[in-house]
């Protein structure tokens, strides 16, 4: 049986919890990520294989306390070849969101065990 081919995405909470961000706002943030990281991984073998079935696309969407616990994320990624996109509003220049490429739950599930499902 393959393992299952999922997204992660992570995003901040304290836009919504302290900065007042719409919630809205910030599905829009996930979105861009979302879109982003598959445009730049699109010819991927995990990516198509993700894409080879729209009705069964699964994410895994966690909260991230702040900037800087995002900032730290996308640096660990970086360093162990995780491709990600890093999603980064403009014209503020805040770093909002996360969203990897997709890849099979087993390979990716490691590097997101201390963030929480978002809520």
């Amino acid at each position: 049986m393959a393992a299952r081919v999922v997204q992660y995405v992570v995003v901040r909470k304290d836009l919504v919890e302290n900065l007042g961000w719409p919630t809205g706002a910030l599905i829009a943030q996930c979105c861009h990520a979302c879109i982003a990281a598959i445009h730049l991984f699109y010819t991927d073998e995990h990516t198509k294989e993700y894409l080879t079935d729209l009705n069964s696309m699964h994410k895994v969407v966690l909260e991230a306390k702040d900037s800087k616990s995002l900032v730290t994320l996308a640096e660990r990624l970086s360093e162990q070849g995780i491709d990600h996109k890093m999603w980064i509003e403009q014209p503020e220049n805040y770093p909002t969101c996360i969203a990897t490429k997709p890849y099979p739950k087993d390979e990716i599930q490691q590097y997101f065990k201390q963030f929480k499902l978002f809520k």
